[in-house]
């Protein structure tokens, strides 16, 4: 029997807010070798996530209770239970879901990926108007796809607060994916924090939740590995900046829980197996704002859907999942042993995770978070430049600060229809590309430069897995739709859109604009057009467009991947194609949900 123990866990002797911060005790127990058996408690927070059958169904959006820190707070929930029930529907009916609100403020359900008609989308302010306090809204629609989805409140921060669920999509024909269990893995980040308090201090202090700034052993070592000179214009960048190059996420292990399923890393989720089993688990993330690097010590994993669509299998050790993704793999595990699902936040500052066993009382070591990574120039927009050769007075692309002379508040993207292009994809075609007219002023406080291809990019902090721990790790080059491309036409017109913020402002937005500055994207019925994002700042940007699907263009364009979430990294650029096939309006944006109030647009079809 390999990495597993007949155990049952003992109490804590640490305390729970210590162990899932990751950074205060976790990271560094663990980094001392000390047996991880120990540090976890007693007290269970594992409970089993209920599953609804059927066509018809009654959730109710109410207050709980709930105790992930040992103190107890209230959460907002559906049929009160986080995550919410995993709704479990079938291809080609017509369900019906009766939603009451009884919260004291309004409320929704959105379906995240689900394609339905507009009106049923459920984002207050485009779709409907909300569910008012008592009232009940009726969601009825017809269930045109299968595969691993999920939904949750798109009201205020109630997302962050419990109102998140899976929902799994039986096929019409014969499942591609051949397997003997399926369990579903939710993904999620909790605070015993109001989220409009977290929101208010991003707002006063854009790095208030960022423990892992430079210290003077830091500035020691940097000048024995690099020499002072190098040492003194790498520090003059970033000061010049007022960024940092540890600011990997806004929201950490210091206020955040990490859960999968609803337990906490003390308790971790249990998946029990039988010898010979395949094993297909759903991840979704259903955080408000962490980005999770998911791995299965042991065991190979066989990536076979991407946001609920069909891929061809790809095998793999690692991947890395944005909030609002999801990705199905399947294991097949040795009864010989335990394993754990590790899943370690982006900035590694905690974790979660869960076991997979054939005895519910084996438990499985739990590995150590991997080393924090540092932002670099690529993550900047400028490429693999020497840092030697770029200071700050080089940095022309670069937006500056207070006035300097690197400051973008003149810069526009002009407003150019009708001019053409060649096509970057190989279509041999040419089209019309639009660039919205912006001013990239006070609200941004960067621009990439050379933005690089996120395609191939595995991103921070997963780049040089595969030769310091030969860990392959997927990247969206490697995904391959299991279908032919269902619009082969080519792009019509395309429209760039820069993803902008000012960091120390803690201001988000797209071209320099806020939502609430910002006009329609409009989109003309039935027309295939190109998206080409471009991250400009030094933040991943989980990008969702409601209502239609965005084929990720992987250079393969006769089996071109849909998804429904893309990730866009740190100063690099993507592009996917949209089928205008779903009239009305649909909600663009960051589905990091502070980034959300500014990084948003409203798309109309018509």
């Amino acid at each position: 029997m390999t990495d597993a123990k007949r155990i049952v866990l003992p109490g804590a002797l640490i305390s729970r807010r210590r162990f899932v911060t990751g950074a205060a005790a976790g990271a560094t127990l663990l980094g001392l070798g000390l047996p991880t058996r120990s540090l976890f408690a007693a007290t269970s927070t594992r409970q089993p996530v209920p599953n609804l059958r059927g066509t018809s169904f009654d959730i109710d959006i109410g207050y709980k209770t709930v105790n992930y820190t040992g103190r107890e707070r209230p959460a907002t929930t559906f049929n009160g239970s986080v995550p919410g029930p995993i709704l479990r529907w079938r291809e080609g009916d017509r369900v019906t879901l009766r939603v009451t609100n009884h919260l004291a403020h309004d409320s929704s359900i959105h379906w995240h990926g689900i394609i339905l008609p507009a009106n049923m989308d459920g984002v207050p302010g485009i779709s409907f108007d909300g569910i008012k306090p008592g009232e009940t809204f009726t969601y009825q629609f017809d269930v045109r796809q299968n595969g691993t989805f999920w939904y949750h409140s798109h009201s205020r921060f109630q997302e962050q607060t419990g109102m998140y669920g899976a929902i799994v999509i039986e096929p019409k024909r014969p499942d591609p994916v051949a397997y003997d269990r399926d369990y579903v893995v939710v993904l999620s980040d909790w605070s015993d924090e109001k989220p409009e308090r977290i929101y208010a201090k991003l707002k006063k202090q854009s790095d208030y939740y960022n423990f892992r700034e430079r210290t003077a052993g830091d500035l020691w070592r940097d000048i024995k590995e690099k020499g002072l000179a190098q040492t003194r214009r790498d520090r003059a960048m970033w000061n010049r900046m007022r960024m940092s190059d540890r600011d990997l996420s806004d929201v950490t292990g210091y206020t955040y829980t990490f859960l999968m399923n609803g337990a906490t890393p003390e308790d971790g989720w249990l998946g029990l197996f039988e010898q010979g089993e395949k094993v297909r688990l759903r991840f979704v993330n259903a955080a408000a704002m962490t980005i999770f690097d998911v791995r299965i010590p042991g065991l190979k994993m066989k990536v076979v859907a991407a946001d609920g669509q069909n891929i061809e299998p790809v095998s793999i050790d690692e991947f890395r999942i944005g909030v609002a993704e999801t990705y199905d793999v399947v294991v097949e595990p040795n009864a010989d042993s335990a394993y754990t699902i590790f899943a370690q936040s982006i900035d590694r500052t905690g974790y979660t995770r869960g076991i997979l066993s054939p005895h519910a009382d084996w438990a499985a070591d739990v590995p150590s978070m991997d080393p924090p990574a540092l932002l670099g120039h690529r993550d900047m927009g400028m490429g693999g430049m020497d840092h030697s050769q770029h200071d700050m007075s080089s940095m022309s692309g670069m937006g500056g600060m207070n006035g300097s002379k690197h400051d973008m508040g003149g810069m526009q993207v002009v407003a150019q229809k009708g001019s053409q292009a060649p096509d970057p994809a190989g279509y041999g075609s040419k089209r019309e590309i639009t660039h919205i007219a912006s001013e990239f002023g006070p609200n941004v406080d960067m621009r990439a430069q050379t933005p690089q291809d996120g395609l191939s990019d595995p991103g921070i902090g997963l780049r040089d897995h595969q030769r310091l721990y030969g860990r392959r790790v997927l990247t969206y080059a490697d995904i391959r739709g299991l279908e032919r491309t269902r619009d082969p036409r080519d792009p019509g017109r395309e429209i760039e859109l820069h993803l902008t913020g000012n960091m120390s402002r803690y201001m988000w937005s797209i071209n320099g604009i806020k939502f609430a500055d910002a006009e329609l994207l409009r989109l003309s019925y039935g027309e295939r057009a190109r998206i080409n994002l471009v991250n400009d700042t030094m933040m991943t940007h989980p990008i969702h467009l409601h209502g239609m699907w965005s084929d990720l263009e992987t250079g393969e364009p006769d089996f071109i991947p849909r998804k429904h979430t893309v990730i866009v990294q740190p100063g690099s650029k993507i592009s996917y194609l949209v089928t205008a096939d779903a009239m009305g309006g649909w909600a663009f944006h960051c589905h990091l949900i502070y980034h959300m109030p500014g990084m948003f647009r409203e798309v109309r079809v018509s």
